[in-house]
């Protein structure tokens, strides 16, 4: 029987160039960065697997351990940044109706208080992520902070609406102190079509 390996391949995000939020310079250097994270997702997984057939994966072992530990902020390094490129779009337009905006509607009251609060959290100091999440079992929305890309993730929720807050995401469009300016930029360019489509 054949030996499954898990690779990933970095996605294709060069539709992105002429956004609004960022220039392409910044966008370019994030893409880099973005591969740097699915190349050390494929090499920690490799480093792991090895472990196993030499029979190290155990709790006792240090080196399995530490690596264990670090599956989290790899891991979502890639995958926050594939969802964070994947609701952007060069031809952003304002959100009017549909699925999204109701149950936006549905779970703050009304899409300028979700965007108030999205835009609230997306501006606090630190490093990180704002992201929209779905709660699976109520459909209700709801904007977490999440600290590097490992710390405040909701398990089970859907992520819906990715926005990166780390400064790398907006320096050098932006100083490094305005992120807010950033946060209001970007979110001209949310492929609102896509991120309605993660909605269960």
């Amino acid at each position: 029987m054949a030996e499954t390996v898990k690779r990933y391949s970095p996605k294709d995000f060069s539709h992105l160039k002429g956004l609004k939020g960022v220039n392409d310079e910044t966008l370019q250097t994030h893409f880099a960065l973005y591969q740097g994270y699915v190349k050390r997702t494929n090499a920690l997984t490799e480093r792991l697997e090895a472990l196993q057939k030499e029979k190290k994966a155990l709790g006792s072992e240090p080196v399995y351990a530490e690596l264990t530990r670090r599956l989290g902020f790899e891991y979502n390094g890639m995958v926050l940044h594939e969802y964070y490129f994947g609701n952007l779009t060069p031809n952003g337009k304002n959100i009017h109706s549909g699925k999204l905006k109701s149950a936006l509607e549905q779970s703050f009251g009304s899409y300028e208080a979700w965007l108030e609060d999205f835009k609230a959290v997306g501006t606090m100091p630190g490093v990180g992520w704002a992201v929209l999440y779905q709660d699976p079992s109520t459909g209700w929305l709801s904007n977490h902070w999440i600290t590097l890309h490992n710390d405040g993730n909701v398990a089970g929720y859907r992520p819906i609406l990715v926005m990166d807050a780390w400064e790398h995401a907006f320096v050098p469009t932006f100083k490094a102190t305005e992120r807010a300016k950033y946060v209001d930029a970007i979110l001209k360019d949310i492929d609102w079509g896509a991120v309605e489509k993660r909605l269960l």
